[in-house]
C-alpha cells in the first residue's frame, strides 16, 4: 500500500498508509477535511560498486572452464566497472599493462612506462639469476664459460 502525505486547510500534516480508493481521514487536530499533497520520496536500495579488475577471475579455471553464462556475467560486470570508472576517475587504478609480476616484482608489479629496474645482484659468481628460495631443492648453477 502506498504512503500518502495529507494536509488540512489549517496546515496540519499527516502521513497515512492506505489504498488509493480509501476515503481520506479527518484531521486529528482540528477535524477538517484533509487533502493529498505531493510527498517526499525515498530512495531505496544500495549503491554497489562493481569489483575492480584485479578481483575478477584471472585464469581459465576461474571462469569455471569458460562457462558461457558465467563469462557473460563477468563481461557485464566489467562493463559496469568501466562505466563506473568513467563517472568516477578517482577510483580507477593504474591501467597500464603489467610487464612483470613474478619474483621480485610480486609485491610491486613492473608496468609499461616504469623506469628500468636496477640489475639484480647476488647469487653465484657469474650467475644470471638472483638468489631466491627454491621449492624444488636445487639452486641455479652458473652457465659454463666457453673460451
Amino acid at each position: 500500500m502506498p504512503i500518502y502525505d495529507l494536509r488540512c486547510p489549517q496546515g496540519h500534516t499527516l502521513e497515512v498508509i492506505q489504498s488509493l480508493t480509501a476515503p481520506l481521514p479527518q484531521c486529528p487536530s482540528c477535524g477538517a477535511t484533509m487533502r493529498r499533497v505531493p510527498s517526499r520520496f525515498g530512495i531505496g536500495g544500495r549503491a554497489g560498486v562493481p569489483p575492480a579488475p584485479e578481483q575478477m577471475p584471472q585464469t581459465w579455471k576461474g571462469t569455471y572452464g569458460g562457462d558461457r553464462d558465467y563469462v557473460t556475467s563477468l563481461r557485464r560486470t566489467a562493463e559496469r566497472r568501466e562505466a563506473f570508472e568513467q563517472r568516477h576517475p578517482e577510483v580507477a587504478g593504474d591501467r597500464r599493462p603489467i610487464l612483470a609480476h613474478e619474483g621480485r616484482f610480486e609485491q610491486a608489479p613492473l608496468r609499461r612506462g616504469d623506469p628500468a629496474p636496477p640489475a639484480a645482484t647476488g647469487g653465484d659468481a657469474g650467475s644470471q639469476f638472483p638468489p631466491h628460495p627454491h621449492p624444488h631443492g636445487t639452486g641455479h648453477r652458473p652457465s659454463p664459460r666457453v673460451g
